[in-house]
C-alpha cells in the first residue's frame, strides 16, 4: 500500500508545484520592482550613514550647478515654406499670330500697360486706315443731310441712310481697333520681366506663355501648417523667418491664416509679409518659426538633464544638509520644450541650484562639491 501511495504523492506534488508561464512573468516583475526599491533604500542608507559615521571615508562627487532664474521662454512652431509673390503672372497673347516685335528682355522693369511684344497686324492697320477714310466721308455726308433735314429740305430716308452709314462705320472702326489692340502683348502689372518665352518670327496663340512678370515689391513667405496646430496659429502671431540660402533672419507677423483645411494634405495655409529687398526671390526656401507660446517668467532647464523614473520626470539639485552639500532628487512637471530647453511648471523654485554636469548616476543624498 505504501509503495502505491508514495509515487502518487510525488506526482501530485510535482503537478501542484509546476508554475504557469504567466505566473513566472508576474513573479519576475514583482521581484524586479522589489530589487529596484531595495537598491534605492540601500543607496539612501549608505548616504545617511556616510553623513554620521566618521569611520567611513566620504565620497564627494564633483558637479557643476546653475541657479534657477525666471526668464523669457518662447516656443516656436518650425515650418518649411517658400517665398512667393502676390503678383507673379505669365502673360499670353490675346489672339493668334506671328511675333513681329520683342520689346523687352529678362530683367527689364515694366509699367502697367507697357507693350512687351507685338504680333503681325499690318493687314488690320491698313483696314483701319480705310475705315477711318470712309468714316470721315460718311460723317461729312451725314452732317450735310442733317443740316438739310433740320431745314425741312430733302427726304427723311436720305437723312436716316446717312446716319445709318456713319454709325455702322463707327462700330466697325471700334471693333477693328479692339482687334488691333489685341495684337499687342501688354503687362497688366508693374514689375520686373522674369522670363521671355517668345522669339521674333515665332507663331503664338492664346494660352501660349509669352512673358513672365513678377512684382517683387509685394513678396510673402508662405507655408502649409498641419491642422493639429489650427488652435495655436492665429493671424498676427509673431514669426521669425530664416532664409538658409542667405543665412539671414527677419522678424514679421502672420498676415494671413487660411480658414480651410486641405482635404488631401490636412494642412492650412499661412503667409507673412516680407520687406522689399533684391535678395529675396520667388520660390526661395524660407523657414517660418511661428511663435505659438511665450512666457515672460519661466523657469527653464536644459532638456538633457531631465531623467525619468517610476515617480516621473526629475532633476538633481544641490542642497545644504548638516553643513554639507548633497544631491537631492526633485520630481518636476515639464511644460513646453524647444531646441534643447524645457519649461518647468512645477517642482523647482527660483534660486534652486540645478546640477547640470555630473548628474548621471548621482543618487539622492550623495555628497557633492561645486
Amino acid at each position: 500500500m505504501k509503495k502505491l501511495l508514495i509515487p502518487a504523492l510525488v506526482i501530485f506534488i510535482a503537478a501542484c508545484s509546476k508554475p504557469e508561464a504567466g505566473d513566472k512573468k508576474a513573479k519576475l516583475d514583482v521581484l524586479k520592482k522589489e530589487y529596484s526599491a531595495i537598491g534605492e533604500k540601500i543607496k539612501t542608507l549608505e548616504a545617511e550613514i556616510a553623513l554620521t559615521d566618521t569611520t567611513v571615508v566620504e565620497k564627494i562627487i564633483p558637479v557643476a550647478v546653475t541657479e534657477a532664474k525666471a526668464q523669457t521662454f518662447i516656443h516656436y512652431l518650425d515650418i518649411q515654406g517658400k517665398v512667393d509673390a502676390d503678383e507673379n503672372i505669365t502673360i499670353s497673347p490675346k489672339m493668334p499670330g506671328t511675333i513681329t516685335k520683342v520689346n523687352v528682355e529678362a530683367g527689364d522693369d515694366v509699367k502697367v500697360g507697357q507693350v512687351l511684344g507685338e504680333t503681325d497686324n499690318v493687314a488690320m492697320v491698313k483696314g483701319l486706315d480705310e475705315l477711318k477714310t470712309g468714316l470721315a466721308f460718311a460723317t461729312e455726308v451725314y452732317n450735310k443731310q442733317k443740316k438739310l433735314w433740320d431745314q425741312k429740305i430733302g427726304s427723311e430716308i436720305q437723312f436716316l441712310q446717312a446716319k445709318n452709314t456713319k454709325e455702322g462705320l463707327e462700330q466697325k472702326l471700334a471693333t477693328l481697333n479692339e482687334q488691333v489692340e489685341m495684337t499687342y502683348i501688354k503687362s497688366p502689372i508693374k514689375g520686373t520681366v522674369d522670363e521671355v518665352y517668345f522669339k521674333l518670327g515665332q507663331t503664338v496663340s492664346p494660352g501660349y506663355p509669352a512673358v513672365r512678370v513678377v512684382n517683387t515689391s509685394s513678396l510673402k513667405a508662405k507655408a502649409e501648417v498641419a491642422e493639429g496646430f489650427a488652435a495655436k496659429v492665429k493671424k498676427g502671431n509673431a514669426v521669425e523667418i530664416h532664409f538658409p540660402d542667405l543665412q539671414k533672419d527677419i522678424s514679421s507677423k502672420l498676415s494671413f491664416v487660411g480658414k480651410t483645411i486641405n482635404s488631401n494634405t490636412r494642412t492650412f495655409s499661412v503667409a507673412a509679409d516680407l520687406p522689399s529687398q533684391e535678395e529675396f526671390h520667388p520660390n526661395m526656401i524660407a523657414v517660418l518659426k511661428v511663435v505659438d507660446f511665450k512666457s515672460d517668467s519661466a523657469l527653464v532647464v536644459p532638456l538633457n538633464i531631465i531623467q525619468n523614473s517610476e515617480e516621473g520626470s526629475y532633476i538633481m539639485i544641490a542642497a545644504d544638509e548638516n553643513g554639507k552639500k548633497v544631491a537631492k532628487k526633485r520630481v518636476i512637471t515639464v511644460g513646453h520644450t524647444y531646441r534643447g530647453l524645457a519649461e518647468v511648471t512645477s517642482g523647482i523654485a527660483e534660486g534652486d541650484k540645478i546640477i547640470t554636469t555630473g548628474f548621471q548616476g548621482l543618487n539622492n543624498g550623495e555628497l557633492i562639491s561645486f
